[in-house]
C-alpha cells in the first residue's frame, strides 16, 4: 500500500475514532491485519462465548481460526444442524463478531440484512459487539454510506450467496422486492446507549465486501 495512502487512512481512521467516542462506541486503528488480530484477540477474554453473522472480515484476519483453535466457546452457525436454534443463542453471548456494509467519517454504521438476525443481533442482545472494519468501507456521510451497502455490498453478497435477485445480474441496486432480496432490514447505529458495548477495529485494509 502507498505511504500516502496509508497516512491518509491514519488521518481518517483518527476522525471516526472521534465519531464513535462522541457515539459512546470505542474504536481502535490497525496498521494491518496482524495488529487488527492482535487488538481483537486482547479485547476478547478466554473462555468467552463468541459468535458471528457472516463476518468475512473477521476470517479475513485470521480472527475466526484463532477463536476456533483457542480456549473459547465459538459457536459456528455453519456448522449447526439447527440454524434457527445459532441464530437465536447468538443473543445470549458474551462477543457477537460482524462488520459493517459501510460507515461514516463520524462513526454511524450502516448495515442491512435479509434474515435480520445481524442486524437484531447488532441492535440488542450479545453482552458485546465487535466490530471488523476495512477502511475502504468509510464513506463521507450516511447517504454515501447508505449507497455503497446498497450498490457495493449488497449485490456482491448476493452474488456470493447465488441469489436470484436484479442486482446479481446488473451489479447495482434495483430497489427491488424480489422474494431473494437481502435488503430486507436496515440498521443505523448512530449511538449505543449501552457503555462499553461496541467497539470497532478500523484495518488499515480493504476487508470484506
Amino acid at each position: 500500500m502507498h505511504k500516502m495512502i496509508i497516512k491518509r487512512n491514519e488521518l481518517l481512521a483518527q476522525k471516526v475514532i472521534k465519531g464513535l467516542e462522541s457515539r459512546n462506541m470505542k474504536g481502535y486503528y490497525a496498521k494491518d491485519r496482524e495488529e487488527a488480530l492482535k487488538i481483537a484477540l486482547e479485547l476478547i477474554p478466554e473462555q468467552s462465548s463468541i459468535t458471528m453473522g457472516g463476518c468475512v472480515s473477521a476470517r479475513e484476519i485470521g480472527l475466526v481460526d484463532a477463536l476456533m483453535n483457542g480456549n473459547y466457546n465459538f459457536l459456528d452457525r455453519d456448522a449447526a444442524e439447527d440454524k434457527r436454534k445459532a441464530m437465536l443463542d447468538a443473543y445470549g453471548v458474551d462477543f457477537f463478531l460482524s462488520s459493517v456494509n459501510a460507515m461514516t467519517e463520524d462513526g454511524v454504521l450502516i448495515n442491512i440484512d435479509g434474515n435480520a438476525n445481524r442486524v437484531s443481533a447488532i441492535a440488542y442482545g450479545p453482552g458485546k459487539v465487535l466490530f471488523i472494519v476495512g477502511m475502504n468501507k468509510i464513506c463521507n456521510d450516511v447517504d454515501s454510506a447508505m449507497k455503497r451497502a446498497r450498490n457495493v455490498a449488497a449485490p456482491v453478497n448476493a452474488q456470493r450467496f447465488g441469489l436470484s435477485t436484479p442486482c446479481s445480474s446488473t451489479g447495482s441496486c434495483m430497489n427491488c422486492k424480489s422474494p431473494d432480496t437481502i435488503c430486507c432490514q436496515f440498521l443505523i447505529t448512530r449511538y449505543s446507549r449501552h457503555q462499553d458495548r461496541i467497539h470497532v477495529i478500523l484495518v488499515n485494509d480493504n476487508l470484506g465486501f
